[in-house]
């Protein structure tokens, strides 16, 4: 004989699970005690809403019936009302529960849910859902809870030492750039800039810290060292330059500087502001690379020829290839961004030129302030 389906669902594993679930003998459960266990449910398998506002709304309808199991029976449209969810939501979200050995189903011949009731009116039996499992795994989910709420203890340590190891990062690789310039840096700065793109900026998403956590460690150890062996590691000396003035003399008196007499930037701190120039595959040591540097790349941002003449008389060919390397670094910065700020990267390079021979411009400042946007 073939049976005919009417409305009834297909037999799974979970639900089979489910009904194996039970109470203790001649236990009572109150709505109070069964929505307390359903929050509980809720939290340790971390519920999404639509499926913790079902879950609430099944346990509200419990009527405590003294029954040994907790049958429910709402209909869907009662529990759209009381949810706000579409019905195709929410026999997806019922349809989940079950699989989650939440609820467990208890159709009848023509998958209908409906009371059974005794000749007097009384409730005697129903077909519905079943939230017995919900009560009878409460120790799961307590359980489930204090492990869940260890690890985002364990997260949120884990996040407060990344910060505490990347600001340490920045603040000794800025010491290096701002007050021992002849350092070279540029390992530490691409092994920071490596990292940073590996490293979850949010502690929102699901990214785990701990897969960079070691490895930040590992950098901030290595810039202190740089920084301290920077600092005469550690050993103090008598000053290079003593102060023979009279003590009356001002303190905030500055030294004269030799008239006509042009500061240039050092070609380390060029290299770590400018990392594009690392592209063709010269490590900016000397002023010369960095001429050399500057000449290939004039033609890339497109200067004119007389443009690099006009810079090369007015500041010198070190100073004018400096600004080369300004101009293609926040290109390429704002290429990588998806931005178009300098939509004429030569006519840029040129009024760089003119403001930088008036004065109002400054190199190793722009250089700094470059280097320190790269670390934040």
């Amino acid at each position: 004989m073939e049976t005919v389906h009417s409305g009834g669902r297909p037999l799974t594993r979970a639900a089979l699970a489910g009904r194996r679930r039970a109470l203790d003998d001649g236990r009572t459960i109150s709505r109070r005690e069964l929505s307390a266990a359903g929050r509980e449910a809720a939290k340790a398998l971390r519920l999404r809403p639509a499926l913790r506002s079902i879950l609430s709304a099944l346990c509200a309808v419990w009527g405590e019936q003294a029954w040994e199991r907790l049958i429910v029976w709402p209909s869907n449209e009662h529990l759209c009302g009381m949810t706000g969810l579409s019905e195709r939501a929410l026999r997806y979200g019922l349809r989940d529960l079950v699989a989650l050995e939440v609820i467990t189903p208890r159709d009848s011949a023509n998958g209908k849910r409906f009371a059974i009731r005794a000749s007097g009116g009384a409730i005697i039996d129903a077909y519905g859902f079943d939230l017995t499992p919900i009560v009878a795994r409460r120790g799961e989910w307590a359980s489930a809870i204090l492990e869940a709420t260890a690890r985002d203890a364990q997260r949120r340590r884990s996040f407060d030492l990344l910060t505490i190891r990347r600001r340490a990062v920045s603040e000794a690789l800025g010491g290096l750039l701002t007050k021992f310039p002849r350092t070279d840096a540029a390992d530490l700065l691409a092994a920071q800039e490596s990292l940073e793109r590996s490293t979850p900026k949010r502690r929102s998403s699901g990214a785990d810290p701990d897969i960079v956590l070691e490895a930040w460690g590992e950098l901030q150890v290595m810039a202190e060292e740089r920084y301290y062996q920077a600092a005469c590691a550690g050993n103090s000396g008598r000053h290079l330059e003593q102060d023979t003035g009279s003590p009356t003399d001002p303190c905030t008196k500055a030294p004269e500087e030799e008239p006509g007499l042009i500061r240039l930037p050092e070609p380390a701190l060029v290299a770590a502001a400018c990392p594009v120039a690392a592209e063709f595959g010269v490590k900016l040591e000397t002023e010369a690379d960095v001429i050399e540097i500057g000449r290939l790349m004039r033609g890339g941002i497109g200067a004119h020829p007389s443009a690099w003449s006009e810079a090369c008389e007015a500041l010198g060919p070190f100073r004018a290839s400096v600004l080369v390397l300004i101009v293609a670094q926040l290109h390429d910065d704002d290429a990588r961004r998806g931005e178009i700020r300098i939509k004429n990267p030569g006519g840029y390079f040129r009024q760089l030129v003119r403001l930088c021979s008036e004065g109002r411009y400054g190199l190793e400042a722009e250089l700094m302030a470059m280097c320190r946007r790269r670390m934040i």
